[in-house]
């Protein structure tokens, strides 16, 4: 932040989902209760109720009117509430070892963001069930697959400031002397599904196999229908889970084959209740399927999740026991896709905003996707962790006939902290003539043809600091008019209004001329290496990923044939919020690429890329989180690693790094292909207690970083501070021939940016030093006052820099003094042009630009010192 200066919603009525837009807010809350709530007890007719009046115990209450036993007595309006610390637990004692199928969750307003269901045969070892990090309270049914005399639910990450609450905790299942489904491996997550039909795009058959019990396959409303899942090889089949939705199979049969073709009856009935069954099954075969002759009700079939149970094969690949992991599959609940014959886009897309204008620290994302044609009389309001693209292979094969806008009515008219969200992959032609993206930090256009102009500020010109524009066409003039600084990359525009502090342009048709410090432009007629961030289009009726080739001193867009590789999805592992880190390194050891749908991810390992060529593609700002102190992402020293779109948001464990490329001493070159690192940001704090020791490691040579904001927070929802969210170095560069383009680094203790690999370049560069240094000793640098901003290390004999601006805004201490902002080796090879530091209203000073040239910042005046070359 820079401060100021002076899916289709189902069309069933009786599905909740569709149900709960269909009415005013609370009613609709009431409505959606209510169906959550009533088909669990139908559904439930062939099981029992274990837990009621057993004996519950806790990790602790909150008093004495909220005791462990209060969750069991059948009792809606008493409740057990645990101290507000974690972790915390509630357990039951069934009395005796049970099957059990299903648990409910009853939260009170105080529930558990993460958590986990675990049984135990002894009270002392215990076994998860269900594993959560995105749980949204309110009503919870889950579908289990255990055994145990005791089930616990053990709480880890509180979703309030208050303890655990829950007024009711209910386990079903059945006692006796069943074989326990969870004696078998769950073959079927995730795994290949079809079906026979489907009832409108929202409702796909991979749903079923997702592990998510808010996505459903459903049919069409006829006899018969199924849906079958692929095992990868072929498996001993010990039990089948149905989880129905309203719309269940009165008459059914669950069959298996050997190829696809040819089916054998294992389980057959013609009373099916519905609601959520376990069938123990025996039986052997590659494909499974569910197959209804006779509906329950007047709608088609439809299932929250078809779960397969048993052993692999000798088929199987022998390090996974379930079979090779599947590429491909459903998107998630938080994919919108659009196609101009959607009823009510307009009415969705403002109910997205209306979530997210002002959630800046929330955990809500959405990816909204328009598929190829013409929309008209849109407008659509982009809010935090929102990314809205076009699904065609260039951007006019989705027309918006309106406008995409981010304006700042949230905070009163000040652009600054517009963050996290995107538009790319479209063309736009505004009502007005002019469209509005005024944005801050990590709020990338890409590949935006405007058939207009485009204003950069906010609705009545006020603050405003962003931004970077890449691969656009903008037909009329772009108005930046209060922003204070921005980079546009290889674009075409018709003008460029003016610039406050410093406007840079690389392989820009159309651009001002070279003028920094009066006119503020700094203007290269190429970007000397680039590639455009892939990105997800629809090829037919499949999604694949197209991944655009390096260009070299390019100028002006890529498209309309923009070369490069084509990727179907299916050779994509696409991961949704609560797959484990384990799960998605063996998808990409086993050659698949990387899609993360929206959502938080908390991981426990480092996510590792080993493969070349191997694409990392987010949806919505997919947000990692790394727990325990491990790094997020490790990426091998390989050829071409395209890592895109997502948010690595440090955890509350000290991670050394949290994104890190090539281990340290990587030397092979990879300048015929290098990994490129685009719209991959980082942030420490803010969100959650963090801390890291450095954001980004780049060890490899030959890298590209196109567009990044790494950002120690100043603010947030969690607390911030020197000593609350440390983290001494925002970029670590080691790797030779690393260029960066469209680079935002702010607030990190020491240095923003280190540089010691040789022959680096940056084409643009805005920075914040930490508002919250406590005083000058915190920052003082050996003789030196204050770490610059960006320090290019003493061995460097090659680096070259153009339009590079640091800000001081030193809050806590305003008479903290800067010795400069930027630091180099004074050598030949090592050149800059167009630098500028800024004291915001006299909060701090610089006494130089660089190193000891460049006058020093003067007094409240907010007016910038500027070196035009270096040496």
């Amino acid at each position: 932040m820079l401060a100021p200066p002076t899916g289709p919603t189902a069309l069933r009525p009786s599905a909740p989902v569709s149900r709960r837009h269909a009415a005013a807010a609370v009613i609709t809350a009431l409505i959606a209760s209510l169906l959550l709530f009533v088909p669990s007890h139908s559904a439930r007719a062939a099981d029992t109720l274990l837990s009621q009046g057993k004996t519950a115990t806790a990790s602790s209450t909150e008093n004495g009117g909220t005791p462990a036993s209060a969750a069991v007595d059948g009792n809606t309006g008493t409740r057990w509430s645990s101290a507000a610390a974690d972790p915390q637990w509630l357990q039951v004692d069934l009395g005796a070892t049970a099957t059990i199928s299903s648990v409910t969750l009853n939260w009170e307003t105080a529930y558990a963001k993460s958590f986990k269901i675990q049984t135990s045969a002894n009270g002392t070892t215990w076994t998860d069930a269900y594993s959560t990090t995105t749980g949204t309270g309110g009503n919870q049914t889950l579908a289990v697959n255990a055994s145990g005399r005791y089930v616990r639910m053990y709480g880890t990450v509180r979703a309030t400031q208050y303890g655990y609450s829950l007024w009711e905790f209910q386990v079903y299942g059945s006692t006796g002397g069943t074989t326990p489904p969870a004696a078998g491996t769950l073959l079927s997550q995730g795994k290949t599904a079809t079906a026979s039909s489907t009832e409108n795009g929202g409702t796909p058959a991979s749903a079923a196999v997702d592990g998510n019990t808010g996505t459903r396959w459903s049919s069409a409303a006829s006899d018969p229908q199924w849906l079958q899942v692929d095992l990868g090889s072929t498996a001993t089949i010990s039990s089948v889970v149905l989880n129905w939705e309203a719309a269940y199979g009165k008459a059914f049969k669950i069959q298996t084959s050997a190829n696809g073709t040819s089916w054998t009856d294992i389980y057959s009935t013609t009373t099916g209740t519905g609601g959520n069954q376990t069938l123990n099954v025996s039986g052997t075969g590659r494909y499974v399927r569910v197959y209804g002759t006779a509906r329950g009700t007047g709608y088609g079939y439809s299932l929250w999740e078809f779960q397969v149970f048993g052993t692999a094969g000798d088929g199987g690949d022998p390090g996974n026991p379930g079979g090779p992991i599947q590429g491909g599959g459903d998107l998630g609940p938080n994919v919108k896709v659009f196609d101009p014959s959607t009823p009510n886009i307009q009415g969705q897309l403002d109910q997205i905003f209306a979530q997210q204008e002002s959630n800046q620290f929330g955990d809500a994302r959405y990816q909204v996707f328009f598929k190829p044609g013409t929309y008209n009389g849109l407008n659509d309001q982009v809010g935090f962790y929102t990314s809205v693209s076009g699904l065609g292979k260039n951007p006019d094969d989705v027309q918006i006939n309106g406008d995409i806008t981010v304006d700042a009515g949230w905070f009163n008219g000040n652009a600054t902290q517009n963050f996290w969200r995107s538009v790319e992959n479209l063309a736009i032609k505004p009502v007005s003539g002019d469209d509005r993206w005024a944005v801050a930090q990590a709020a990338p256009f890409r590949r935006i043809h405007v058939q207009g102009g485009l204003n950069l500020a906010p609705n009545g010109y006020g603050w405003a600091s962003g931004g970077y524009i890449a691969d656009s066409k903008i037909d009329g003039t772009v108005g930046p008019y209060s922003q204070q600084q921005w980079y546009t990359r290889d674009s075409s525009i018709g003008g460029w209004t003016n610039g406050v502090w410093n406007m840079v342009f690389s392989g820009v048709q159309g651009a001002p001329a070279q003028g920094f410090p009066n006119p503020v432009y700094t203007t290269l007629a190429t970007t000397p290496e680039s590639r455009e961030k892939p990105y997800m289009y629809l090829d037919g009726n499949s999604y694949s990923v197209f991944v655009p080739s390096l260009r070299q001193n390019a100028s002006g867009v890529s498209w309309p044939n923009t070369p490069g590789t084509s990727i179907p999805l299916t050779q994509f592992y696409v991961a949704h919020p609560g797959d484990s880190a384990a799960t998605i390194n063996a998808a990409l050891a086993q050659g698949l690429n990387l899609v993360f749908t929206p959502g938080i991810y908390h991981v426990d390992q480092p996510i590792n890329v080993t493969r070349a060529n191997t694409v990392v593609l987010g949806l919505g700002y997919a947000t990692l989180v790394p727990d325990n102190g491990v790094d997020a992402m490790k990426v091998a020293d390989v050829d071409g690693v395209r890592l895109a779109g997502f948010l690595i948001d440090a955890g509350a464990g000290n991670s050394p790094q949290l994104l890190q490329v090539g281990t340290p001493g990587s030397s092979a070159s990879h300048s015929a292909n290098p990994t490129t690192i685009q719209d991959v940001f980082a942030r420490v704090g803010g969100a959650r207690a963090a801390q890291a020791q450095t954001a980004f490691e780049i060890n490899s040579n030959d890298v590209i970083i196109d567009h990044t904001w790494i950002w120690r927070a100043d603010h947030g929802s969690a607390p911030t501070g020197w000593n609350v969210n440390p983290a001494d170095i925002g970029l670590k560069v080691n790797g030779n021939n690393v260029l960066a383009t469209g680079l935002f680094v702010e607030h990190f203790k020491k240095y923003d940016v280190e540089w010691s690999g040789q022959n680096g370049r940056t084409i643009f560069f805005q920075n914040e030093k930490a508002y919250d240094a406590p005083n000058q000793a915190a920052v003082q640098n050996g003789s030196i006052r204050g770490f610059a901003a960006y320090k290019v290390d003493d061995n460097v004999t090659t680096h070259e820099g153009w339009g590079l601006g640091s800000y001081c805004n030193y809050t806590a201490d305003p008479s903290i003094i800067q010795d400069h902002g930027f630091e180099a080796p004074t050598t030949a090879g090592v050149k800059f042009h167009d630098l500028l530091v800024v004291s915001l209203g006299g909060m701090g000073q610089y006494a130089h630009v660089i190193n000891n040239t460049g006058p020093g910042t003067s007094g409240t005046s907010t007016v910038p010192s500027t070196v035009t070359s270096y040496p």
